[in-house]
């Protein structure tokens, strides 16, 4: 392999770690955090479309199975984004970890520096029940019914991802505003 082979395979590889490293911080910048969420948003549509695809399947279970795994992925891959996963909280300084969770808390998010369980996506998919439910129900008229299914698939995962793309970015705010001693101190 020649030298120049070597060299641009080395900085791919610095640049990847670099990459890795810096998603392990909470965004700097607020240029930062909209760029994530734009990003996490995009991956929510990806992924409720996954979902909606698996809402067609007239097969009974397969669809709340694949809810709750895409659910679970998706959640997990939007905290570590931001940084808020509870390893990532963990690296933060004391007083800064602190405010992490109490913003989670602020905010209202149950997923949000928590390890993100079956049990925990399951409760929250629980706070879509209805339409999961007529979901069920409609997957088994023919087409239409599999199109209505479909729909409300897309509809509830998209609502619970970019609901939780928001929180996360509350969260995000919130400890970026509090990088000043100053205001933390009185905080």
């Amino acid at each position: 392999m020649s030298s120049t082979a070597i060299a641009v395979k080395q900085a791919g590889r610095s640049k990847a770690k670099s990459a890795r490293a810096s998603a392990n911080v909470i965004p700097a910048t607020r240029r930062d955090i909209a760029r994530i969420a734009s990003d996490c948003r995009k991956l929510v549509t990806r992924r409720a479309m996954i979902s909606a695809g698996a809402s067609v399947l007239p097969l009974p279970g397969v669809d709340v199975a694949v809810d709750i795994t895409v659910l679970l992925q998706m959640i997990e891959h939007i905290n570590e984004r931001f940084g808020l996963t509870p390893q990532q909280i963990e690296q933060l300084a004391p007083q800064r970890r602190l405010f992490a969770y109490k913003a989670a808390m602020g905010v209202g998010s149950a997923l949000i520096g928590r390890m993100v369980t079956r049990e925990l996506v399951i409760r929250l998919l629980k706070t879509v029940g209805v339409r999961l439910s007529v979901k069920q129900a409609a997957k088994y008229v023919p087409f239409a019914g599999q199109a209505v299914a479909a729909s409300l698939s897309f509809a509830a995962l998209k609502a619970l991802g970019d609901r939780h793309v928001e929180d996360c970015v509350r969260v995000a705010e919130t400890l970026l505003d509090l990088r000043d001693d100053n205001v933390v101190a009185s905080y």
